[in-house]
């Protein structure tokens, strides 16, 4: 997922009504390392200018040097310095509301006793007819233990909760899927794996967030195998999906044969580890992975890969992708004239784009083109729909190729807020389920109310 760590608040000043003041005013943000959002008039006067400017610091100590820049502005008096993000995460970023209004004692004998008990036999005569008559057929389970939150690490659950709940906002806006936040106080797998079982009867799919490698492919595969609903590490596969509709972009965009290509993945975390996967299965090539750790060198070549390094991948392979957390881990010599390379990491890429280009990359991107946003949610909802028992390399695989078809002309992918882009990747997920057999109801396709 794309991460900007860059700090943001939002100064209201009242300049003084004269030539140049706005104009230092820019100045001095810029020359204390600052840079600038949007700037908004609020009330003008012959004297005085009220504005909110949106301002942006990298840390906590060139946020300082920023608003003291602001406050020592001749002619700018600084009337109230607001943090939006916090602003806007008050009291949390989600709700669940009934969708009809109790306004009379005859919709609540509906909606509770003594209505609600018919449908309570019907769903103990056939339990399929719960996905009909309650909210489990659109609700998804967003199940975190908090060991790998961002770009933040190991922070505990309650901490990523503001994540969880982004995605469930996500979920609901982009594709009207109920996401649910469950916070696990535990890292024990199978305490994981054990909680997600019992709780699961709630939901239509469980969507595994923000779990530490290696600890994630286990207790995926393992609530995979005992479930019969979809379940999914969106950290693992949710991010191969949108990096190979990039890459199937890159190279459309110069004109590269991917299944001729030797692909390198630098470093094998739980994206680099399902990144590499899908791309061996797609384009049939042993890909060539690196990584610090032995453990994560030997599962990737259980799986086909083959373990390389640094040095040999940069030398060797035609596409780079590179997941490590590792700012400028690629020097720009490594660099070969014609490769594809993605250095996906954020905030800081393992190499600057612009400077691959200049060392001769044919195509380079960062992370901030490669966002998860564009896969989960119509991935869930296509696999939901279609009442799909689990989401398949090929369901994954039309989600990608979905996205990439729908790229504008040059741009790498799609506008991740696009709902058409979420509908079309939920009916391609949704239509391959059925495809492959595997779809066990009536598929009636995603459309927003």
């Amino acid at each position: 997922m794309a991460w900007e760590r860059k700090l943001m608040r939002v100064v209201r000043v009242r300049n003084e009504q004269s030539m140049g003041v706005l104009a230092k005013l820019i100045t001095a943000i810029a020359e204390a390392g600052g840079s600038m959002g949007s700037i908004q008039l609020l009330n003008e006067t012959s004297r005085h200018v009220v504005r909110d400017i949106t301002v942006y610091a990298e840390d906590e100590t060139s946020l300082v040097d920023v608003l003291a820049a602001i406050e020592n502005n001749p002619g700018t008096v600084v009337i109230e310095v607001r943090d939006e993000v916090l602003e806007l995460h008050q009291k949390g970023k989600i709700a669940i509301r009934s969708r009809y209004p109790i306004d009379s004692l005859t919709t609540l004998r509906r909606v509770y006793t003594p209505g609600v008990a018919e449908v309570c036999r019907k769903i103990a005569l056939d339990p399929a007819a719960a996905r009909l008559y309650t909210s489990i057929s659109h609700m998804v389970a967003i199940v975190t233990d908090g060991t790998a939150v961002l770009g933040l690490g190991d922070i505990g659950p309650l901490a990523g909760m503001p994540v969880m709940e982004g995605k469930a906002m996500l979920m609901e806006t982009l594709v009207g899927l109920s996401g649910m936040p469950i916070l696990l106080n535990t890292k024990d797998p199978d305490e994981i794996v054990n909680t997600v079982a019992a709780i699961a009867p709630t939901f239509a799919a469980i969507q595994l967030e923000d779990i530490s490698a290696p600890r994630c492919f286990g207790i995926e595969e393992r609530l995979q195998s005992m479930l019969d609903i979809p379940v999914m590490h969106d950290d693992q596969h949710g991010t191969a999906v949108v990096s190979a509709a990039a890459l199937m972009g890159a190279a459309r965009q110069t004109g590269a044969d991917l299944t001729k290509a030797v692909i390198g993945q630098i470093g094998l975390g739980a994206a680099g580890q399902a990144i590499g996967q899908m791309l061996m299965r797609l384009y049939g090539n042993a890909v060539y992975g690196a990584d610090l750790s032995q453990e994560a060198l030997e599962r990737f070549e259980k799986s086909g890969g083959r373990k390389s390094n640094l040095k040999e991948i940069m030398a060797e392979c035609d596409v780079v992708i590179a997941t490590t957390g590792a700012p400028n881990l690629i020097q720009p010599e490594m660099v070969r004239k014609g490769q594809i390379i993605l250095a996906l990491s954020n905030p800081n890429p393992e190499i600057d784009p612009e400077v691959a280009l200049e060392q001769g990359a044919a195509f380079a991107a960062d992370g901030k083109s490669v966002n998860n946003v564009l896969g989960f949610p119509g991935i869930f909802r296509g696999a939901v729909d279609s009442n799909a028992p689990r989401i398949t390399h090929e369901m994954l695989v039309a989600a990608a190729e979905t996205i990439a078809d729908m790229a504008p002309a040059g741009e790498l992918v799609p506008n991740p807020l696009d709902k058409k882009v979420h509908q079309a990747v939920a009916r391609a997920v949704a239509e391959t389920a059925i495809k492959q057999g595997i779809a066990r109801a009536d598929y009636v396709p995603y459309v927003e109310e």
